[in-house]
């Protein structure tokens, strides 16, 4: 192609250094403004968002320290007991009954008024005996003549055996008579002796029915009156109202509620270790301050007893008596319940600590001792135990702090914080 062929371009026009300085300048001021350098800055944010969400999930899964409750081993009375519910009871009580048959009059008294020894508790009007008919009469009459009659009999046969027995002798001495003979005289000597006597008894009793029918009106026996044996209180009334009893008919029971004792049901195996004299407080019967008893008896023979779950158990009745004056029990009485504490045993000094630290490892007790904020599992060998406290014999020191309750989440070695509640 020739040069004349091209097509003409067009002149491009001549800058001026002024211009060109501002063309120049143009990229620099776009920069500065935030314009394409933007993304180049911002670039770092989604890493550090990744780096803090990263943190805030090891954060969260980071074992924390297990939040504990700790208590000191300390040095200390302790003392082992066996609590049991219990009643008391009025040591003596008496029963009085009736001694005969007849109209008991009202009785004057009511449960928890005074009685002295000897005081008239009640009076009954013995029952008189009805009277016969004519026939009955005519019958009795009938008896007493026969038995009359048999003794007349008797008296004779008796007579004559004697006199018989006699001339038997006085034969047998001049060996005119044998031995036999003798003994057969003798024999019936004494069975005539013998009808005697019944027939004497028949006429007694034949006397004694007909006497019936000449007992006058004015000889029937009169009021008979039941006394009180001691000084105490009415404890119970049984008959209170005119009526008429038979002979044994409870009336009345007295007591003294100042000779208190307590009967305390115990489980079986805890009364193996309880002994006569051992001291016993009786607490929850209505005052502030528990009463002091002590272990007359233990009874030798269980009974069997169904617990509040349904479960058998065999239980033994542990007596005391209680000490405390009359005058501060207020108004305990007979059948009120306690909740007596046998003491087993006591020491004023020993090391001692919480039960409710101690746990079972095997064959062994257990211990998590707090140890700079570590839980550090500890053997140790323990005592006598009370509901709340253990004896310490060996494994920890006095105070040294121990782990409450621990959980599952509390190992050896494990870090722990405490609390306070």
């Amino acid at each position: 192609m020739t040069p004349s062929s091209q097509a003409p371009t067009s002149p491009q026009p001549a800058l001026s250094p002024t211009a060109g300085a501002a063309m120049l300048s143009t990229p620099r001021a776009s920069s500065t403004r935030g314009g394409p350098a933007r993304p180049r800055r911002g670039r770092w944010v989604p890493w550090l968002g990744s780096a803090l969400l990263l943190a805030l999930i090891v954060y969260g899964f980071w074992p924390k320290p297990a939040p504990v409750e700790a208590a000191k081993v300390v040095q200390g009375p302790l003392r082992s007991t066996v609590s049991e519910e219990g009643r008391t009871r009025i040591r003596q009580r008496y029963v009085l009954s009736s001694p005969v048959a007849g109209h008991l009059r009202r009785v004057p008294f009511k449960a928890g008024d005074p009685v002295f020894t000897n005081q008239v508790i009640a009076v009954i009007d013995p029952l008189t005996p009805p009277l016969l008919d004519a026939r009955s009469r005519t019958l009795s009459e009938a008896r007493r003549a026969t038995a009359l009659a048999q003794l007349e009999k008797a008296k004779s046969a008796h007579f004559f055996g004697k006199r018989d027995l006699e001339r038997s002798e006085t034969l047998h001495q001049s060996n005119a008579l044998s031995a036999q003979a003798l003994e057969q005289a003798q024999w019936k000597e004494t069975a005539a002796a013998r009808e005697l006597a019944v027939a004497e008894s028949a006429l007694r009793q034949a006397d004694a029915e007909l006497a019936v029918f000449f007992t006058p009106v004015d000889g029937a026996p009169g009021p008979v009156e039941v006394r009180s044996p001691i000084s105490g209180r009415v404890l119970r009334l049984v008959e209170e109202s005119s009526r008429v009893v038979a002979s044994g008919t409870p009336i009345a029971e007295l007591g003294d509620p100042s000779d208190l004792e307590a009967v305390i049901e115990v489980l079986s195996r805890d009364a193996t270790g309880i002994e006569v004299g051992m001291k016993t407080e009786l607490e929850h019967w209505g005052g502030g301050v528990p009463l002091q008893a002590r272990v007359r008896l233990v009874e030798p023979a269980a009974f069997t007893k169904v617990s509040a779950l349904g479960v058998e158990e065999q239980r033994v009745n542990v007596i005391v008596d209680v000490l405390t004056p009359a005058a501060q029990r207020g108004q305990l009485g007979d059948q009120f319940r306690v909740e007596g504490r046998v003491v087993i045993w006591e020491t004023d000094r020993t090391l001692k600590a919480p039960a409710g630290a101690l746990f079972r490892r095997g064959e062994q007790w257990a211990v998590f001792v707090l140890d700079n904020g570590a839980a550090r599992l500890r053997p140790i060998r323990v005592g006598r135990q009370s509901g709340t406290e253990a004896q310490i014999l060996e494994g920890l020191k006095e105070g040294e702090e121990i782990i409450l309750y621990p959980s599952d989440r509390v190992q050896d070695g494990a870090r722990v914080v405490r609390i306070t509640l």
